[in-house]
């Protein structure tokens, strides 16, 4: 071991030099600094890839290193003063050479997401404009993924329910879960309002001048408002495969469990064996088709965080950042105050439950996307121990009516936009705002932007109060930063919702093992 430590060593520092050399020789009219700055950072992230490979043999060690070495390349960092600024970059640099290295070594997709953030998070605030081409990382991996949610859910809700179910039961699970939806998302609405009337993040905030990107943003959301809207009828499909190419979540919900229950309803049994056979086959495969998308991850969450961090305005994140500050911090009560009472109470396993959500809540988290986090959550709470039935019917119907994260967000953003305006409403204004979220929150999952329509459609019907809604447009430059955090609640909130539900219908909840 100890020799493993001195080769690692030797490298690191041998990579370092010869790329500073190779540099120099090429380029002899490289500013020193660049020069440095470009040296450590090719130099000690393949350096501390290999030494992170010798030494690193479990997540003890690694988080032992990862301490010392933040410590010390954040306080030379911050100094910002000839030498030591160049130290906070080589340490920096090796931090995450080190990160790839027990990346690699531990072969796990959470620990390749979690350092995929950190090290987006450190190219997004050094290399600005060229974080800014990565996004297509982020593109490429949710195209892949919506080419499997619409076969992933219809295979996953036909064989649960037409294989396993009667029609009595699919009805009792429905209707659980609407009223579960309806409980939790309240709770989420009233902890936004009072979380916003505590911090008033909304008073006393500047004015920005909003850029033409964000404007032309603003524009094209609020078209969406000019079409009139019939939530109730648009959750029906005319045409499932407009569906499928419009990626309408609930409107493939729906056509699956029509579908499934005339096919649990077919009288032939051989008829109704090989449909299941074949639907069986094909969910196997989307599960596979997922394997696969998935290594793409590390490099969607590394390109999307590298973007967010990039493309936001400093001068924007500063005036609201006691906004971005309220939303984590009540985003984190509600888990710990509803969410984690709400899984104690129906006895659902914490630990194991944990280990399962972790996947596609970090998805969720680094790519601001619930698609993105859809097949990982689906698969791991089957692996989990919960039915395909359940699971196939709940979380893709709480994307559209369970979107805890976001509902918490909307009553923040509504009352934030008032004080913002100068406008003090009153408890009875505030709780008819919640009414009216409960509303125009549901079923519009599908619609891209849909936070800010519906932020902008609430405060439009009560503009007669004073609320200039024109002040919205101000949220967007640190959307990105805040739909993060909302979205990997959302997927969060979903998965305990299909465990809740699964232990109501007396499942029994144990980890499966990869087969």
């Amino acid at each position: 071991m100890k020799n493993n430590k001195k080769i690692a060593l030797i490298l690191t520092i041998a990579i370092f030099y010869a790329v500073l050399v190779l540099i120099r020789l090429f380029n002899k009219d490289v500013d020193p600094v660049g020069l440095m700055i470009m040296g450590t950072f090719f130099g000690t992230i393949v350096g501390g890839s290999i030494a992170a490979w010798f030494l690193f043999r479990n997540n003890r060690n690694l988080l032992f290193y990862l301490g010392i070495y933040t410590a010390i390349a954040g306080m030379f960092y911050v100094e910002r003063i000839n030498d030591f600024y160049i130290i906070g970059h080589i340490l920096k640099f090796i931090l995450m050479g080190m990160l790839i290295g027990f990346s690699i070594r531990t072969k796990k997709l959470s620990i390749w997401i979690f350092s995929s953030m950190i090290i987006g998070v450190a190219i997004g605030l050094d290399f600005p404009e060229l974080s800014l081409e990565f996004k297509r990382f982020g593109d490429i991996f949710l195209r892949l993924i919506k080419t499997l949610v619409a076969p992933l859910i219809f295979s996953t809700l036909v064989v649960g329910i037409a294989g396993h179910s009667s029609l009595k039961q699919v009805g009792r699970i429905g209707l659980k879960s609407i009223i579960y939806f309806e409980i939790v998302t309240t709770f989420a609405l009233f902890l936004g309002l009072a979380a916003i009337n505590i911090s008033q993040a909304g008073k006393g905030v500047q004015q920005v001048e909003v850029s033409e990107q964000m404007k032309e943003k603003s524009s094209e959301l609020l078209l969406q408002l000019e079409k009139p809207k019939d939530h109730f009828v648009d959750i029906f499909p005319e045409n499932f495969a407009k569906a499928i190419v419009e990626n309408q979540v609930l409107q493939i919900v729906i056509f699956s469990l029509i579908f499934a229950i005339a096919l649990s309803m077919v009288q032939n049994i051989k008829h109704k064996e090989t449909m299941l056979n074949w639907m069986e086959s094909m969910s196997e495969v989307m599960f596979k088709f997922t394997d696969i998308v998935m290594y793409v991850a590390p490099f969607a969450v590394f390109g999307s965080i590298a973007y967010t961090v990039a493309n936001s305005g400093t001068e924007v994140l500063g005036n609201l950042m006691k906004l971005v500050g309220t939303l984590y911090v009540t985003l984190i009560i509600f888990v710990l105050v509803v969410l984690l009472p709400i899984a104690l109470i129906a006895k659902v396993p914490i630990r194991a439950f944990l280990k399962a959500v972790t996947e596609p809540v970090s998805i969720a988290f680094a790519t601001a996307s619930s698609e993105a986090a859809l097949p990982k959550a689906l698969e791991n709470m089957e692996r989990f121990g919960i039915s395909k039935k359940i699971v196939g019917f709940v979380i893709p119907t709480g994307y559209s009516f369970n979107l805890d994260g976001t509902t918490l967000y909307l009553s923040m953003a509504t009352v934030f936009v008032a004080q913002m305006s100068g406008v003090d409403l009153s408890i009875g204004q505030q709780i008819m705002i919640c009414l009216t979220l409960m509303l125009t929150s549901k079923g519009v999952a599908g619609v891209r932007g849909a936070s800010f329509v519906i932020l902008t459609t609430t405060l439009m019907d009560y503009k007669h109060l004073g609320i200039s809604v024109e002040k919205a447009g101000i949220i967007l430059g640190i959307d990105a930063l805040m739909d993060m955090a909302r979205t990997s609640v959302n997927v969060l909130g979903n998965c305990l919702a299909s465990a809740v539900i699964a232990k109501s219908e007396g499942e029994l909840l144990v980890q499966k093992n990869d087969e």
